[in-house]
This record gives structure tokens, sequence and C-alpha cells, in this order.
């Protein structure tokens, strides 16, 4: 007889987590399915890990800059294999941590699950039926139909592998590739980026793109861009990428080939149909409350949509909406207009809002304010390479609708937009704050 729950849950990551802190407050049976690690990819093998790497770029760069200070340094040098066994050590916990916690809020079952009926899954042989079931499985590494693709290794070997390559080329100019290129650059590695789209960060604000893009070729990364890759060949223990570029045939050699051409939803082994659960083979179907348009007991959150972006503080955001959509009847809609988001390359491209191009479209009447701080007392202060942010207003309502910042701790100022856009804070008032000084945060007022 199959084993009854409120709530079942496909996936241990974020989003889940997020369903399940509102599904076991109300009471609610819960059974969490997960095939690898709790957690999902952020904390173990995405944002958490990296992080630590991209703090050891950091580093690398204030070496760099030491000398503007008037500190005389020698040449760095990092131990790859040191770096790499400190970011295990540090996420090791993780998995652990939030298996425990899963446990305390329901049943936990290892493996792969997939449908067997409208409110039935299977999972290592066993059947769950619930009266909710949420499909919160994450992405994986889009696929690319390139020839000898199966060379290519993705971002959970760039965090695993303990010998740094002599040279790297990536397929596609994403968040992956970028930040991970900055890491290698910094680290002494040759670095190709290979994007098939005329702009690296297609999604992103072209001219905050364009100086990201300026200082990854100040420290050494090659990029091509409106690229076309034939094929991956292996001879001698190397790797050749054959690519067309500008009408004429390239190779490009490295040790090893990254697939930095983004992530996809993990929904593909689920037997979707089998639970009338609608979808095109690329995600599910949703409606505005994040149920599946065909099947009422199904729920999608997370990185297994696709008409949000895919981010960790986003994936707990819908988990926590299909949580009370669960427990209260479906009343809640998630708000996509106000989502901040960095790129951490060093230095962070960070942005909120519209770009200047969505505006255009848009037909929205806005003045946009472009700054280079650079030459700005705190610029100079701390010697950045690139400190330059692009800010749209609407003047007729005195709002900001978008902002964009390279530099200038543009990580965590970007939280001041959002906040603002988010709770209707003017332009007006923020210019009239009173900000500590000399802080990058004091230069906010000036950026409009």
């Amino acid at each position: 007889m199959a084993r009854k729950y409120d709530v079942i849950i496909l996936g241990g990551g974020n989003a889940g987590f997020g369903v399940s802190a509102i599904a076991h407050e109300a009471g609610k049976t819960i059974a969490f399915i997960e095939e690898r690690d709790f957690g999902g990819t952020c904390p173990n093998r995405g944002c958490t890990p990296k992080k630590v790497l991209v703090a050891a770029a950091h580093a690398l760069h204030e070496i760099e800059m030491a000398g503007v200070h008037g500190i005389a340094v020698g040449e760095p040098s990092l131990d790859w294999t040191k770096l790499i066994r400190r970011e295990k050590d540090m996420v090791s916990f993780i998995p652990g941590a939030m298996e425990s916690t899963a446990d305390k809020r329901g049943d936990v079952y290892k493996g792969s699950g997939r449908f067997v009926g409208p409110n039935s899954v299977e999972v290592g042989g066993e059947v769950l039926e619930g009266d909710n079931i949420v499909i919160a499985t994450g992405s994986r590494p889009r696929p690319l139909p390139i020839p000898g693709a199966e060379h290519m290794i993705t971002s959970d070997e760039v965090l695993s592998e303990e010998q740094q390559p002599g040279d790297v080329v990536f397929i596609g100019g994403g968040v992956i590739a970028m930040e991970f290129s900055h890491v290698y650059a910094r680290a002494g590695t040759k670095v190709t980026i290979l994007e098939v789209m005329p702009q690296l960060l297609p999604r992103m604000d072209a001219d905050a793109v364009a100086r990201v893009q300026a200082e990854s070729e100040r420290i050494g990364v090659t990029v091509r861009t409106g690229v076309e890759v034939k094929a991956i060949e292996e001879a001698n223990g190397r790797l050749e990428v054959l690519y067309a570029h500008g009408g004429e045939e390239h190779r490009a050699g490295a040790e090893r080939v990254i697939n930095g051409a983004g992530r996809i939803a993990n929904v593909d082994s689920l037997d979707l149909d089998v639970g009338g659960v609608k979808h095109d083979r690329i995600a599910v179907e949703t409606d505005a409350y994040l149920r599946s348009t065909s099947n009422p007991a199904v729920w999608a959150c997370g990185d297994s949509l696709t008409s949000s972006a895919q981010l960790s503080p986003l994936a707990t955001y819908e988990g926590r909406i299909v949580g009370r959509n669960i427990v209260d009847g479906p009343t809640a809609k998630p708000d996509y207009r106000v989502i901040p988001s960095c790129v951490y390359t060093v230095p962070a491209l960070s942005t909120v809002g519209l770009t200047e191009a969505e505006a255009e479209a848009q037909g929205l009447d806005v003045k946009v304010t472009t700054n280079d701080m650079t030459g700005w007392f705190s610029g100079k202060s701390y010697a950045e390479t690139v400190a330059w942010a692009k800010v749209l207003t609407d003047t007729a309502e005195d709002r900001i609708v978008g902002a964009h910042l390279v530099g200038h701790q543009g990580e965590d100022l970007i939280h001041l937009f959002a906040m603002a856009m988010r709770h209707g804070i003017t332009v007006s008032a923020l210019k009239d704050g009173i900000f500590a000084f000399p802080t990058f945060s004091s230069d906010v007022k000036n950026l409009f």
C-alpha cells in the first residue's frame, strides 16, 4: 500500500526547502525526494563554493593594485590544490545539515523520483501518494549539440579538480564562464571565451557588459563573440576547439574545455506525461500561482521553471509562495519586477530592474544617467580599475526603474536601489538621505 503525504517535494534544494518551511509550520505531512545531496546546486556545487574561489581572485586583484598604495609585494603564487581543498572544506557540512533539517520536517527518500500517476511518484521501488506534488528538481548544465561535446567539463569539475589547468576554453559567455574566467585568469591560467551571441552576458545591460569585457581582456582573457563552434577534438592529451569567427576558421587549444552555456530545467527524467503534467520538454507549464496548468495537484518552483531567473534566493522565494498556496489555497503570485542579481567577476556586475534596451522596447520615457567613478575620491582611494554605474529613472514619477553597476561595491549597493524600487522610495528621498561619509554608499545620491 502506498504511503500518503500532504506534500511530496521532488528535490532537496532551496526551492524545496522554501516549500517545506511553510508546509511544516502548517502541520502538513511532507516527503522529501533527493537523488544527490541535500542543498542542491547553489550551496554544494554553485554560488556558495564559487565565492570561495572569487574571494581568492579578489585577493590577487588587491595584490596587483598594492603598488598604488605604496605597498611593495612580490609576485603572488596561488596554490590551486589548497584553494580547492579550502572550498570543499567550507561547504562539506552543508548536505548533512540540510538533510538533518529535512528529517525534522518530514520523511526523506534518497533516489530519483518519477511520476507513476497524477498524484503518485515512485522512488527506489516504493510508491508515494500526495495531495500535492512539488517539482523543485533544479537545473543541470545545458547540453550542447557539438561534435566532441563529451570532452567538455562543467562547473562541477572546475570546483573539484585540484590541478590548475594551464589553459581553458569556455564554450558560452554566460555567468558561469565570466565568473570562473576571472578566477582562472588572475591565477595564471590562459582563458578563451567563445560566445555565439554578439554580446557576452546577453541578458545584461550592453554598456555594463562592455566594462566587464574590457576588464576581462585587461587581465588577459581572450573574448570572441558571434562565433560558431564546429567541433571539439582530442589529440595528444590536449583538446582543440574548432570555430568560425569573422568568416574564417580558427582553432583554440586547451587542457580543459568548459561548458559555459548556462543551465536548463532538470525535469526530463520525471515522466511528466504519466503525471498528466503539461510541458514542452524543457519546462513545466504553470499558471500565475506556480501550479501546473494541467494537473492541479502539481506545483513547480526554482530552477525547474524557465519563466524566471535561475537565482538561489528566487528559488527560496518561489518555494515559499508554493508553500503558502498549498496551505491557504492559490492566492499568492510571485512578483519578479525587482530582483537584484550579481555576476561575480572581479569587479562584479550588479543589476536590478530594466536595462536601457528593455526600457526602450517598452516605450518608457526614462532618464539615463551614466557615471564613471574611477576618478571620484572613493574610486581613486581604492584604486578601482572599473567603477561605473547606469541608473534609469522615471522623472515624471520620481522613481528608479533600473540600475546597473560594475565595481564600486555594487554587489552591496544594488540592494539600496532594489529596496527603493520595491518600497516606493523616490529618487528625491534618496538624494536627500544622510549617508556616512566617505563611503561608496554616499556616492549613491550622485548617480542620478
